[in-house]
């Protein structure tokens, strides 16, 4: 593999990235407003062009920033040739399948990776949201879970809805992150598929890593035993969930947001949780490095 096939890469939206050795930076600030929470397909599009163009013919693991930003995984998902089909791994405490009207947003964007021809399945670890709980059943996409295409992988959350709806086989639940992770590795070692590894910080215990999302339970050790457990390499990755502030100048993102019930950040602490949100960022790009394919 060559250098450049490791070199990692920052989407710097919100310039919350921390300095990686021997990273390449595109400055993408001005995309902020338009893209950030949510967008229409045609932003999208526009985005996934200028991608195209900028983006080298060999790259690492892409930093995307806030997790307000994590729907930016299906363009970079999507622009995979793979001679065969990948699966798709994603660290996250929410299901990131929820119905959304206006175009895709970081928590609907997992559907339209799954509706990807290239992709043969994908598995969500780590949720602990109630997105996927009884009371929010009806706002998460069944479509892929029912063909076959999407697992949900969670910890203490009750979701035997699933089994009234015929889509027990799309859902796996635990009492403990550990139980989760074995489980988990136990299934890699029958499927010979590569994989692409999506992570999503709040994933992660909030003394793991702080993000601007509610955090799941998930500790380093665990992040390192599911990346070691991909053992048929990885074709890409990228990681998001820093932390980062914005103020939208539009009415209906200032809404979404708000209804989201995104937690505030704590100005005094921000530079703090940036520092131990890049430690983490170093130790990822390890374990990511020695599964690449």
């Amino acid at each position: 593999m060559s250098e450049l096939a490791n070199r990692p890469v920052v989407l710097d939206i919100d310039r919350s990235v921390g300095a990686l050795p021997g990273r390449l930076v595109l400055p993408l600030e001005h995309w902020q407003e338009s893209i950030r929470f949510g967008c229409s397909l045609a932003t999208m599009r526009r985005f996934r062009t200028m991608l195209d163009q900028l983006l080298p013919a060999e790259y690492g693991t892409v930093f995307t920033g806030s997790g307000d930003f994590h729907h930016l995984s299906w363009p970079l998902i999507a622009r995979l040739s793979a001679s065969r089909p990948f699966q798709v791994v994603v660290l996250d405490n929410h299901p990131d399948n929820m119905r959304f009207p206006f175009g895709v947003h970081c928590g609907s964007w997992v559907r339209k990776v799954a509706l990807l021809p290239q992709v043969s399945h994908v598995h969500v670890l780590g949720i602990t949201s109630g997105d996927i709980g009884a009371g929010h059943a009806w706002e998460n996409y069944l479509a892929p879970l029912r063909r076959g295409k999407l697992s949900y992988w969670s910890i203490g959350v009750d979701t035997g809805w699933s089994a009234r709806l015929g889509l027990a086989h799309a859902f796996h639940g635990f009492d403990t992150a550990d139980a989760m992770v074995d489980a988990f590795a136990e299934a890699q070692r029958t499927q010979q598929a590569p994989s692409y590894l999506s992570i999503d910080k709040d994933a992660f215990a909030p003394e793991v890593a702080r993000t601007n999302w509610d955090q799941g339970q998930l500790q380093v050790s665990h992040a390192l035993a599911l990346i070691d457990g991909l053992r048929h390499g990885l074709l890409g990755s990228d990681i998001n969930g820093e932390v980062s502030h914005y103020r939208y100048r539009s009415w209906w993102k200032r809404k979404l947001s708000a209804m989201d019930e995104q937690p505030a950040i704590d100005p005094e602490q921000l530079a703090g949780w940036q520092a131990q949100q890049h430690a983490l960022n170093l130790r990822l790009l390890d374990a990511i490095s020695a599964r690449s394919a």
